[in-house]
């Protein structure tokens, strides 16, 4: 996780050199558009300006839910007791029955899908015993993911007033949307359901776009009078998926517009432009003191950017690696970094992270090694 969010300090973009169509004006108060392979900012306005996010809370406790399930500490058909503290939760709720084991699989749905509070409470205690120690578990993993303006009191994003320190940015909520796609794909097309049934109640989601736009498949809405009408949204295009944040809009209709304006803009406005395959060695680095003396150099995804249309073949790339590389490497540590341009200007700096793992050397390699640094 320390490459992730190493990942996202390096990321650059020079929006003076963009040769692309202005970005739309849009009514959101902040607003973000992310591409989600290189983690690229297309345009943004007031991207780190701190909000109550509402219910786009839910996006972390989906991811921590998710990461309960990968870890095998929770199980979809698990059952949960509902607590009154749960079932008591206002707002936007999935109607689960008081001091009644319910499964982890309909409490998650109704979380993901209906965006229910209740729901999303009775999650949080079964992950962390209670609710308080469950927003410590959300406030240590927006650091590791490294997300360096955002503060979580509940699991839910509900309160019955203002909560001025509960808040988020556009740009932390993106870069948290694009790690739960990444690393949660499952968990992710839950989002992309319309309606989830449950007790007979059949309720859809809130996520507009999901009917006006095919290629959309998420991500999350939130609404609170602090916080206005907000949204995550997501959609995937040939090989390239956008992300878009809008906050702070005054209606469901504004902030569907505005993110529906955001995302087709990004998509006519850039091409994709695919560099590197998942797992490809970009080349093999030196290293001294260990078993081997190179390692291949890549990325963990497919390396896709997005450059102003009309620029593709504009591309350059160049490899830096991070001299001297000493044993031992971890598989997936940084060791070098890859600079782009784009007709000749700089487009960004993307870490490149080790294809496999390098242990260290005997003693005399070591030894030997160790003359040859000396002369370096």
């Amino acid at each position: 996780m320390r490459f992730l969010a190493l990942l996202f300090a390096l990321l650059t973009l020079s929006a003076a050199h963009a040769q692309t169509l202005p970005a739309p004006t849009l009514s959101a108060r902040a607003w973000i558009l992310m591409d989600h392979a290189s983690g690229q900012v297309l345009a943004a306005q007031e991207p780190d300006l701190k909000l109550e996010p509402a219910s786009l809370t839910k996006v972390m406790t989906t991811y921590l839910v998710a990461e309960a399930l990968q870890q095998k500490r929770l199980s979809l058909q698990q059952t949960v007791t509902v607590s009154e503290r749960a079932w008591r939760t206002q707002g936007s709720r999935s109607f689960v029955p008081v001091n009644k084991a319910v499964e982890v699989d309909a409490l998650f749905k109704g979380m993901v899908i209906q965006s229910g509070n209740d729901a999303s409470v009775a999650l949080a205690e079964a992950v962390a015993g209670s609710e308080d120690q469950f927003a410590a578990m959300m406030n240590r993993t927006a650091q590791r993911l490294g997300l360096k303006d955002t503060n979580f009191l509940n699991s839910s994003g509900y309160f019955e007033g203002p909560a001025p320190t509960h808040y988020s940015t556009a740009r932390d909520l993106a870069k948290l949307a694009a790690a739960l796609i990444r690393d949660h794909p499952e968990t992710h097309a839950l989002h992309a359901m319309k309606e989830y049934t449950y007790a007979g109640i059949r309720q859809h989601n809130r996520n507009r776009l999901l009917w006006a736009d095919p290629t959309v498949d998420g991500l999350k809405t939130g609404h609170s009078s602090a916080a206005g009408y907000c949204l995550i949204a997501t959609a995937r295009r040939g090989p390239r998926r956008l992300i878009s944040v809008v906050l702070g809009t005054a209606s469901e209709d504004a902030r569907a517009r505005d993110s529906l304006n955001l995302l087709n803009w990004g998509f006519t406005a850039f091409d994709a432009v695919k560099l590197y395959d998942k797992g490809q060695a970009i080349s093999q680095l030196k290293v001294f003191k260990g078993a081997q003396n190179a390692v291949g150099a890549g990325f963990n995804e497919d390396f896709v950017v997005s450059v102003p249309r009309g620029m593709a073949d504009k591309v350059a790339a160049q490899l830096v690696s991070r001299q001297p590389l000493v044993a031992p490497i971890a598989a997936g540590s940084p060791v070098g970094t890859v600079k782009l341009t784009v007709g000749g200007q700089p487009w960004g700096e993307y870490p490149v992270v080790a294809q496999s793992e390098v242990p260290v050397a005997g003693l005399l390699g070591r030894l030997w090694d160790d003359i040859r640094l000396f002369f370096q």
